[in-house]
């Protein structure tokens, strides 16, 4: 879920920027041949910003996929952990009640309730 805003923030960003950026060059008071070179050479810088981008994104997603599965693997743990308390309570439980005598109605041996 954190993935996907970050990914979202970014080419926001990304889009936001590459908007501002032609609409300040479109309104800025400079003449017709120095916006085109300056658009050559943000051009130019373009594949170098892209790449350096892409890279700090790849970053981002190797960072949340090695999160994601630390934290995966710790809720694995503390699950098999509490399955495996689960079932030692239900076996001791289970020995609790077998240990009571079919005889006596599955009541405990007790003094107080003895009908005799």
């Amino acid at each position: 879920m954190a993935g996907n805003k970050s990914v979202a923030f970014i080419s926001g960003l990304l889009l936001g920027s590459a908007i501002g950026t032609v609409t300040g060059l479109l309104v800025a008071p400079k003449a017709g041949r120095e916006t085109r070179q300056f658009l050559r050479k943000s051009a130019d810088a373009l594949p170098e910003l892209v790449e350096d981008l892409a890279s700090s994104v790849q970053l981002q997603a190797d960072r949340l996929s090695e999160t994601t599965l630390r934290n995966w693997e710790q809720t694995l743990t503390r699950l098999r952990e509490a399955i495996a308390a689960g079932q030692a309570a239900s076996r001791e439980e289970y020995a609790n009640l077998t240990a009571l005598s079919p005889q006596d109605g599955g009541r405990e041996e007790n003094p107080e309730y003895d009908d005799e």
